[in-house]
């Protein structure tokens, strides 16, 4: 399953940033990450909303660093959300 087939996003687990700053949000994003892979979900949604960009933008770069992350992309029916697919490791 590619980011481009995803049309619904209520059915992936989901992280919520607003009201966070960029380390608090860069910190959840982490331990998002980490414990969806424990759970072997491969795909996952970042909600960071649209307002100024500041949490986009610190959401995209750590995404961008993280080894784990195969590819984002910030969703086409909602520019407020990001869905990220994960490396799930057997």
């Amino acid at each position: 399953m590619t980011l481009n087939d995803v049309i619904f996003v209520d059915a992936y687990p989901k992280l919520d940033l607003h009201g966070f700053d960029r380390d608090t949000a860069r910190v959840a994003i982490n331990d998002f990450i980490r414990d969806q892979m424990k759970l072997k979900h491969n795909i996952v949604v970042i909600v960071h909303g649209c307002g100024t960009g500041v949490l986009r933008k610190t959401c995209h770069e750590y995404l961008r660093k993280n080894k784990k992350v195969i590819d984002f992309k910030t969703f086409y029916y909602n520019p407020g959300c990001t869905i990220v697919l994960l490396s799930i490791d057997e």
